[in-house]
């Protein structure tokens, strides 16, 4: 049995193997490790407290995936819930559908008894919201932002493309060889409203397949949606690549991809034998990792490939 997780994972990831250890199911592993980094007031990448839209909103992102059945569910653009995975994981087990979201998604957790969040965000993050804006954007607009009728312009003025967006993976696999993977954000900061990145994609931010094995992303989401990453990894690995060769190759395509925003991307993988890795575009990038043999996690480097950035 074995958890791979992204570093900020680090929460949750002994949540994760306790359940499996208890006889829990890969799935219920990989939620109830992804629930812990969701209410962590100190990521603010995932979940509770995240970084809010333009807006100042809170809108989150979130996919689990069936490796076993190839059955999966999501929500994009929920607000006022803070467990987005478990909401995702109610949309694969009770609707004939994969993806809700907006106000969809908010009606359906509601449907489901989850519990509703009115304050996603500390008085401290609404105070970093308006200090960053302000740093781009004259006091009249900002007092009135959302009333502007040219609220995209701002977006490549005030987000960072280094650090405004993350995202927490968890890849687990099972007493029973099955493996699950889930990954679950609060987006790209200061994103436009309605943006949705790869997290609640599958095939682009996450994708699993008992048969060959798991990929999770994290970093620009739009070019993993362009080149449908995980879902290239986990193929890559049906075609024969070992684990190193099959990573090495996906991060390698995001080079190919063209335009004017071109980011960071990681990636944490394991294969259908329990072989884990780590990937990134970015130097000194961690993974974390434990098995049921383990008294706790390990944190190890992930390997680097390089992607060219540009940025506008």
């Amino acid at each position: 049995m074995i958890v791979v997780a992204s570093s900020n994972g680090n929460v949750g990831i002994q949540a994760s193997m306790d359940v499996l250890k208890s006889g829990g199911s890969a799935l219920d592993a990989v939620e109830a490790g992804i629930r812990l980094v969701e209410a962590n007031p100190d990521d603010h990448t995932v979940g509770y407290n995240g970084y809010p839209n333009l807006l100042g909103e809170l809108e989150l992102d979130a996919s689990i995936m069936d490796g076993s059945t190839l059955e999966t569910g999501a929500v994009a653009g929920m607000k006022d819930y803070v467990y987005s995975i478990s909401v995702a994981r109610k949309v694969m087990e009770t609707l004939p559908h994969v993806l809700l979201v907006g106000d969809g998604a908010e009606r359906f957790a509601a449907e489901m008894g989850f519990e509703i969040e009115p304050e996603m965000l500390t008085n401290e993050m609404k105070d970093f919201w308006e200090e960053r804006l302000k740093r781009d954007m004259p006091d009249d607009v900002f007092d009135n932002i959302k009333d502007q009728p040219d609220l995209s312009r701002w977006v490549t003025l005030a987000s960072d493309a280094e650090k405004a967006k993350s995202t927490v993976n968890f890849i687990v696999q099972d007493k029973d060889g099955n493996i699950a993977s889930g990954v679950s954000t609060s987006g790209w900061a200061w994103k436009y409203p309605g943006r949705v990145g790869d997290s609640p994609i599958i095939g682009a931010g996450n994708y699993a397949d008992n048969r060959y094995g798991a990929c999770a992303c994290t970093g620009m989401g739009e070019m993993a949606i362009r080149a449908s990453t995980s879902h290239s990894l986990v193929f890559y690995l049906k075609m024969g690549l070992s684990l190193h060769e099959a990573s090495t190759r996906t991060m390698q395509d995001l080079n190919d991809l063209q335009g004017r925003f071109i980011s960071g991307m990681n990636l944490v993988a394991l294969d259908q034998a329990g072989n884990h890795t780590g990937f990134t575009s970015q130097k000194g990038k961690t993974y974390i990792y434990q098995t049921d043999d383990m008294d706790t996690f390990v944190e190890t480097e992930r390997e680097f490939v390089a992607i060219k950035h540009r940025w506008g």
